[in-house]
């Protein structure tokens, strides 16, 4: 009887133990019923029938990055390419990802690889350097299409590496190089070009304020030449004037014909002090008084009233 009640209680020690399912956090299990879908474990407590329901399938919920392996695609212009890339992707429904496929992580894989090579095959070498962006997007769109049947969402695909053989890679560098070396010459003539504007411009300011100031300076000779004349002018009226008014007083023209014989007197002798020549003195005198007469005579013409 002990022993009967001892294998009482294991047996039903083991269908306790096979009837409680405790599923984590993020995780999907599907389970069968006699070998039939009998639905899906969601996370925490579960019961199943000892020896009728079982586990079949076990499934992530989280994201997965799943490594594409590297492949060589030919592009538009026939030029091998070495990609390598990796998928982002989530099981949406565990019972398609149990029975949709029999391996639907191999399918993602290989749809991944051949939408790539069909994507570069219509591509020449350097856009694939430029559209990277559109490649992962247009992987994506493909895959995720697919793989709906599967329960699956695929979210990224992200190209790791794009590697073209050795000898494109050192004509690249070349163009890249002669490129460099191109842009400096144009900036090293685009300077030289700003250079020579330059000066050019500051002799062109410098032309101009030199010709401004010589202007100027011939302004101001001529205004001061002008004003000197004027003033040369205005006293040699005034002078006259005096005169003019020192002859109309009494013993004016005495004065007058002694002034005149006197400058007669000096030019007479300054003639003789600096020529080398010999001085002959007029015999007649009277042609002296003569000159005295007419210079009296136009000083008379020059009075008022006269």
């Amino acid at each position: 009887m002990e022993f009967i009640a001892l294998a009482l209680v294991i047996v039903a020690i083991v269908f306790v133990i096979r009837s409680i399912q405790v599923v984590p956090q993020q995780n999907a299990w599907v389970k069968e019923r006699l070998g039939k879908y009998a639905g899906t474990l969601g996370p925490g407590l579960n019961f199943l029938v000892p020896f009728v329901d079982r586990v079949a399938y076990k499934h992530s919920l989280k994201e997965i990055p799943m490594d594409v392996p590297e492949q060589i695609c030919i592009t538009r212009d026939n030029t091998q390419l070495k990609v390598d890339g990796i998928l982002y992707f989530q099981v949406t429904d565990a019972m398609r990802a149990s029975y949709g496929s029999s391996n639907f992580m191999m399918g993602i894989t290989q749809l991944a690889q051949t939408t790539l090579r069909s994507i570069i095959g219509r591509m020449e070498l350097d856009k694939t350097f430029e559209e990277r962006d559109m490649i992962n997007a247009q992987v994506v769109t493909a895959v995720d299409e697919a793989a709906l049947n599967w329960g699956v969402k695929v979210l990224r695909y992200e190209i790791k590496d794009l590697t073209p053989p050795a000898e494109i890679l050192r004509s690249m560098q070349a163009q890249i190089t002669a490129e460099r070396e191109k842009r400096a010459l144009i900036a090293a003539s685009e300077g030289r070009k700003q250079e020579q504007i330059n000066i050019a411009n500051g002799e062109r300011e410098a032309s101009i304020a030199r010709s401004e100031g010589e202007r100027q300076a011939a302004i101001n000779l001529a205004q001061g030449q002008a004003s000197a004349i004027l003033a040369v002018a205005e006293a040699s009226a005034q002078a006259i004037e005096r005169i003019a008014r020192a002859i109309r007083t009494e013993g004016g023209e005495a004065a007058v014909q002694l002034k005149v014989a006197e400058k007669a007197v000096e030019a007479y002798a300054k003639v003789a002090a600096e020529s080398n020549t010999t001085l002959i003195v007029p015999s007649n005198m009277s042609e002296v008084s003569t000159l005295i007469g007419s210079a009296m005579q136009m000083v008379r013409t020059l009075k008022p009233g006269a």
